[in-house]
């Protein structure tokens, strides 16, 4: 996994305590949807596919429709997810995800996850995706766009990032 989708095995280990690490599943994980969590933020930023199978059939899910929100995802009554389709990265992609977590139990107050392609020292592509402070993950469309076609500078990185908020709506979690 890290050598194919190295911002999976990095978010990975970062998931609470050895113990969670080494007992839990990334479906598990994925179905249980806790907002703080942080491989459906990764997920979702990946373009993931998730394939799931109940009576009436087998269907497969992008990420961005699984989340639902509030620890809710599209699967239906009598369905089990079987399998995760993660796109393997591609040469001149770089990929990085990073949180503010909670001390006492790791979860991500916020995370991010970020996929960028560079072509002739411009940004090509990027793909951003926010999760902990929302009830699901959210694609950062406003970052994506303002990184896309620009030469990544501190600068240009700052602005784009500061377009954040335009994506998270309203949803935003409370701080009880």
């Amino acid at each position: 996994v890290k050598d194919a989708c190295p911002i999976l095995a990095e978010a990975a280990a970062m998931i609470g305590d050895p113990q969670v690490r080494n007992r839990g599943t990334i479906g598990g994980n994925v179905v249980h949807a806790d907002p703080a969590s942080d491989l459906p933020t990764v997920l979702t930023a990946l373009g993931a596919k998730f394939r799931v199978t109940g009576r009436g059939g087998e269907r497969t899910i992008a990420a961005a429709d699984f989340f639902q929100g509030l620890m809710t995802t599209a699967l239906g009554e009598n369905e089990v997810l079987t399998s995760i389709e993660v796109p393997a990265s591609k040469a001149g992609q770089g990929m990085s995800y990073s949180k503010f977590f909670h001390p006492a139990s790791r979860y991500a107050v916020v995370g991010a996850a970020a996929i960028v392609s560079i072509d002739g020292g411009t940004c090509s592509s990027a793909t951003i995706a926010v999760g902990g402070l929302v009830p699901a993950p959210v694609r950062a469309s406003s970052v994506e766009a303002a990184l896309i076609g620009k030469s990544l500078t501190e600068d240009t990185i700052s602005e784009a990032a500061g377009r954040v908020a335009d994506d998270l709506g309203d949803g935003v979690i409370g701080d009880i």
